[in-house]
């Protein structure tokens, strides 16, 4: 079975356990074994210097494991996904490994970015959005070569909700 890594900022969901083993169990349904950068065992204790060298060890080591990444790309902490999420998918790239992504949000980028500016002082005024109807900026959407999984009807859906997540599965299966 293909392994696959499920990255995505879902690991700061105040669920984030009961979310990895929701999204590791549709994984089996589809033939794929789901692996979460998830780390329960993980010692929260250690200095803050050594943590977070310690989770992107963990992070690095369980890609290099994994034949192919499912991105959560669904916006996260502004108008774009997780930044942490882009790094992964760009490993992935990088390594000429199968990439996948989907997002739960609907939206165009362009227009969820002239939202984010409207609510925050723009540090550069007159600097152009893209608007290319992606659901993200192009650099993100290239990287996928199946194209980006997006919510039925335009309707956009909660951010820990599986059902977009679901639609990537079967079109990985295909």
């Amino acid at each position: 079975m293909l392994k696959a890594y499920l990255a995505g900022p879902d690991v700061f969901l105040p669920n984030a356990a009961a979310q990895a083993e929701a999204k590791i169990a549709l994984c089996a349904v589809y033939g794929l074994t789901g692996v979460a950068p998830f780390n329960p065992d993980l010692d929260l204790s250690l200095p803050p210097a050594l943590l977070w060298r310690r989770i992107y060890e963990d992070d690095l080591s369980m890609m290099r494991d994994c034949d192919i990444i499912i991105a959560n790309l669904t916006p996260f902490r502004g108008a774009s996904a997780d930044a942490g999420t882009l790094v992964e998918l760009g490993w992935f790239l990088g390594a000429g490994k199968p990439r996948w992504g989907y997002s739960n949000n609907a939206e165009d980028f362009a227009a969820r970015a002239e939202v984010h500016r409207a609510r925050a002082p723009d540090p550069l005024p007159g600097i152009a959005v893209e608007d290319f109807g992606l659901a993200d900026n192009l650099m993100i959407e290239g990287a996928l070569p199946a194209g980006l999984v997006r919510p039925p009807g335009g309707i956009s859906r909660p951010f820990d909700s599986l059902e977009v997540f679901e639609l990537c599965l079967k079109r990985i299966k295909g």
